[in-house]
């Protein structure tokens, strides 16, 4: 049964985690604004939802500033190391997607912190770590989702790291305390002494030292080289909206493009929950996909078309090629799904549309140097091919999952959205959007709607349509039929991802709705 929305006349903060939409909440009850209380919430879910993203990870920030109006993107990526090339791997096939080998993209997430706050935030970054330092440090009970990915992954983590994630040895229980001292001191120094202190300070010659002394290629000049970017987001129109993504490196524009094909297609005729309607955004996907995956890598290296991808011509042309019955063969690579996607809206009109991940669910499972602070295994997505446009090189940035969406009409934010998910991703946002645009659902109801992930997950040699078993029997039986590689999963299945949205209404009101998969919560007033 869905839930009912949580609607707010000023505020709305929604996250996968409630301690986190808490810690925004706070910020905005103190004076914060949604940019201040956007850095509480993910700083917040570094602590309490360690699995998914953390101090390690990247971050990608969509911003609506009511005072500017207009639409921002920051890109929070990190980019390969100067000593990091495909000639360290030529024994192996791929990256390893573990231990300090895999540690090989700078965490750009602190970086993105310090620009959101020093362009737009009203608090200091010591007010606004406050929660989460409080979190890490006094801790708080283990989550169903992190206990059930210990599980799952706990293999994975470094003896530093498993110190700290199984302490004793052991996974806690669901609302079993969870501390996590080193990562409480870290916050503390970045705390104090803004980025610097995690990029040329005690933080990066702790983590570097420690990589070295195992092998990893991290050094102390590419911490201190980084810097994250802010930039023109992309966009599209869609039946009255104006749609944006964060720019490439981000897949982002793949949402946009799948837009543009459904956008030839009446969807008054086409019934919600119906053969018609999976099947249609599937191939929609496949199609953006195709392109995606042909030329999505750091455009520093390599020319991105996007003025031709996203033209509406030549995705009238895509749509057309679809047929209403049958599916059309695609290949596709599995990517990392574990991420946490967020936003916050403040009674001055500022909105936050942000995604942060480690890749993989614990990252590369390293913690080095007593940081506390779990590396991300992002760059295990690079080629080793080095005919392949996301091939691995130094000082690169890799073809990256995470796309915050927010959708604008008369020129101010209407809809907030996004998801866990990595393949997945794009796939969620369209549902969303459908469902909230052409079906009349509400935030809550549109994220509470069964889902389905096209793609090739890891270890699956075949391209499945992952679809949740509340789908109706007989839809599933016309989807095999029309050629889909159907796999029916469970009701709530988390390979669906965690998604959120906030959708302001023509009053002004702020309805938000979070993922029943997830620990999360929507907090508006």
């Amino acid at each position: 049964m869905t839930k009912r929305p949580v609607i707010g006349t000023k505020t709305m903060v929604v996250s996968p985690h409630y301690l986190a939409s808490a810690a925004g909440a706070r910020i905005l009850e103190k004076g914060g604004n949604a940019f201040d209380a956007a850095v509480a919430v993910s700083a917040a879910l570094a602590v309490v939802y360690p699995h998914m993203t953390g101090l390690g990870g990247d971050a990608f920030w969509l911003t609506y500033s009511a005072e500017e109006g207009r639409v921002r993107a920051y890109n929070g990526s990190g980019r390969s190391g100067s000593a990091v090339t495909r000639e360290r791997y030529l024994s192996e096939a791929a990256i390893p997607r573990r231990g300090p080998r895999a540690a090989i993209t700078v965490p750009g997430m602190a970086d993105s912190w310090d620009a959101v706050l020093s362009r737009y935030g009203r608090l200091t970054l010591a007010e606004v770590l406050e929660t989460a330092i409080g979190y890490a440090a006094g801790g708080f009970p283990m989550s169903p989702d992190q206990h059930a990915n210990t599980v799952l992954a706990g293999a994975a983590l470094s003896p530093e790291a498993a110190a700290i994630y199984m302490p004793g040895g052991r996974v806690l229980k669901p609302g079993e305390r969870f501390v996590q001292k080193e990562l409480a001191r870290s916050l503390s120094l970045l705390a104090e002494g803004g980025r610097d202190a995690f990029y040329e300070g005690e933080i990066a010659e702790a983590i570097c030292s420690g990589l070295a002394a195992s092998g990893g290629y991290l050094t102390a000049q590419d911490f201190a080289e980084h810097r994250g970017l802010w930039c023109d987001p992309v966009s599209t129109s869609y039946h009255g909206y104006t749609v944006y993504q964060a720019p490439p490196n981000s897949q982002g524009f793949a949402a946009l493009q799948t837009l543009n094909i459904l956008e030839n297609f009446d969807f008054g005729g086409i019934a919600h929950g119906s053969f018609a309607y999976y099947h249609l955004l599937a191939e929609a996907i496949k199609a953006s996909f195709r392109d995606r995956d042909a030329v999505l890598t750091d455009p520093d290296f390599s020319t991105i078309p996007l003025a031709r991808l996203l033209d509406k011509g030549y995705a009238a042309g895509l749509a057309a090629s679809i047929s209403p019955s049958r599916a059309a063969e695609a290949v596709s690579e599995p990517t990392g799904r574990d991420t946490a996607y967020a936003a916050v809206v403040d009674g001055e009109g500022n909105a936050v549309s942000f995604i942060q991940s480690l890749y993989f669910e614990f990252g590369s499972g390293t913690a080095p140097g007593g940081t506390g602070i779990l590396l991300q295994n992002r760059g295990s997505f690079f080629s080793l091919d080095p005919s392949a446009v996301n091939t691995l090189e130094p000082r690169k940035r890799t073809f990256h999952t995470l796309m915050p969406a927010m959708a604008c009409q008369g020129g101010k934010p209407a809809v907030l959205y996004g998801t866990q998910g990595g393949e997945g991703q794009p796939q969620t946002q369209t549902l969303l959007l459908t469902r909230l645009l052409h079906y009349g659902m509400n935030p809550q109801e549109a994220v509470d709607q069964p889902r389905f992930v096209w793609g090739r997950t890891w270890g699956e040699p075949t391209v499945e349509l992952t679809v949740e078993g509340r789908v109706e029997k007989s839809v599933l039986e016309e989807l095999a039929a029309a050629g889909h590689k159907v796999r029916k999963v469970s009701d709530y299945d988390g390979l669906a991802g965690h998604a959120h949205m906030i959708a302001i209404d023509e009053n002004g009101y702020r309805s938000g709705g979070t993922d029943p998969r997830c620990d999360g919560a929507a907090i508006g007033w």
